[in-house]
């Protein structure tokens, strides 16, 4: 990782890569969808892509490492390290392997609703360009699975 930025919670535009949604749901219940490995393991992800996890341990300096499965049978694994968790509100991780960048996540109250807000701090204006045309609609993806997972409990599945 690069050195620590002095301003990380000031918006970088060449390094930062910011997806937001509103879901049905309320900031506790979006916090809960983290905090449970067992939630967490069914929408993290692009569509298609299953998880193993290995070690989740959401408190700062907490390791979480797992495997994604891809539709195509190939294995990633990641490894990231909590920097904050702020219950319901906030979480920050570094995702410490390659491509390395720290991941801000937000939860607010938006009149019976969530709006989360990822923002992918990448090491350098480069990556983030390199890599826009995939995370950008994983991102996407990723909310859509989530917003899948809360209906279904709201539902009681």
């Amino acid at each position: 990782m690069p050195p620590p930025d002095p301003t990380p919670d000031l918006h970088d535009p060449d390094r930062d890569l910011v997806s937001s949604v509103l879901l049905d749901a309320t900031p506790e219940q979006v916090f809960e969808a983290y905090a449970d490995p067992a939630l967490l393991s069914r929408w993290w992800g692009p569509e298609g892509f299953t998880n193993t996890f290995h070690q989740f341990d959401l408190w700062p300096g907490g390791a979480w490492r797992f495997d994604m499965h891809g539709p195509d049978g190939t294995t990633y694994p990641n490894e990231s390290v909590f920097i904050e968790v702020t219950r319901p509100s906030r979480i920050v991780f570094d995702h410490a392997c390659a491509p390395r960048f720290r991941m801000f996540v937000t939860l607010a109250a938006r009149g019976g609703m969530t709006e989360m807000v990822w923002r992918m701090r990448h090491e350098t204006a480069a990556q983030l360009q390199k890599l826009l045309p995939l995370v950008g609609p994983a991102n996407e993806q990723n909310f859509d699975r989530l917003g899948r997972l809360l209906f279904q409990r709201a539902e009681g599945r």
